[in-house]
């Protein structure tokens, strides 16, 4: 079957642009009311910060649009901060998640403290089980993912695949597992049901994410059908090639990513390119690329005795990501 995607500019109507996209996508087809429908947002900073997370707005124009298909909904993410971990559960609250949630009768959950189940997981020729929430693997039916279109200092880029990241509940696991990324992020989103998207492009970040970079105002939402389809209309739309990102080219040699011949869009995307993405690395992003992709640098600085003070001495060079003496709730 072709992809279906919709593109179109916020105009200050999350809701309207979300309904609209939807009905696009055909979402009625893909859903009764007795389908249980899990939305992962990006949630990978304490406070809500533009080009680094998903909006509220959008998020909350997104509970209401879904629950139009099903009042089965739920809302999550896991504890984030990889090393320096932070509770997902005071973001919620600092975000005006819990809230909103509440007032539309949307169970919102915390990945990292829900009843685990392990899946099998290839790297290569080897491989291993993975724990990951029971309820994205068994309970619900489909997974709409809602991530921000970044620049990732790791990974490339961070889009509709990367999101899926912050389903595996242990931060310890996401560090550990970095050297086999392309490998186990593919496997994670075919457990979790990852189909359907919907982009928050009000703001993308530039230059060097996940958290620092550069934010650029952008203005437009994406909908679509299909995770493959959404990573190749971002990258287009963020004029970054898809073929040096080494996780899509992994997911395109295994059918993941149709062509753009193959989706069809509401659009002529054109008009919605802006100033090209691109990653400019600071000499302080090199120890933790080493760490993504070495298990030996891994383990050393993140699970040894080495750790805390090789974070010290990182820290006299580098201002924190965030305040890390936050209170954490686990």
């Amino acid at each position: 079957m072709r992809a279906r995607a919709f593109l179109d500019w916020i105009e200050d109507d999350y809701l309207g642009r979300t309904r609209a996209g939807l009905e696009w996508i055909r979402f009625g087809q893909m859903v009764s009311a007795q389908t249980k429908v899990f939305i992962k947002p990006n949630l990978t900073y304490p406070t809500y910060k533009p080009g680094v997370m998903t909006s509220p707005a959008a998020l909350e124009a997104a509970i209401i649009a879904l629950k139009e298909y099903t009042p089965h909904i739920f809302i999550g993410d896991s504890d984030s901060g990889g090393y320096n971990r932070f509770s997902m559960d005071e973001v919620y609250r600092e975000t005006g998640i819990s809230d909103f949630a509440a007032r539309h009768g949307v169970e919102v959950v915390n990945l990292s403290h829900l009843e685990t189940k392990t899946i099998p997981v290839r790297c290569g020729s080897d491989g291993f089980e993975l724990s990951m929430p029971r309820l994205l693997i068994d309970e619900i039916d489909l997974l709409v993912t809602m991530p921000v279109p970044k620049i990732h200092m790791n990974t490339g880029v961070s889009l509709t695949f990367k999101n899926q990241w912050g389903c595996i509940p242990e931060p310890g696991d996401r560090l550990r597992l970095h050297p086999h990324f392309k490998y186990v992020i593919l496997e994670v989103n075919k457990a979790v049901k990852a189909r359907v998207a919907i982009m928050d492009g009000a703001c993308g970040l530039n230059r060097s994410g996940p958290l620092r970079g550069r934010p650029v105002e952008l203005g437009w939402i994406m909908v679509t059908d299909s995770i493959g389809a959404g990573e190749r209309l971002a990258c287009e739309l963020m004029q970054v090639p898809l073929h040096k990102v080494e996780h899509l080219r992994y997911a395109c040699e295994h059918g993941w990513i149709p062509s753009l011949d193959e989706i069809d869009v509401n659009a002529d995307i054109h008009p919605f390119l802006k100033e090209p993405f691109y990653l400019r690395r600071e000499w302080t992003d090199y120890p933790g690329l080493m760490a993504f992709r070495s298990p030996f640098v891994a383990n050393i600085a993140y699970f040894s005795p080495l750790a805390n003070l090789l974070h010290r001495l990182l820290y006299l060079f580098r201002e924190p990501f965030y305040d890390y003496n936050r209170p954490t709730r686990r």
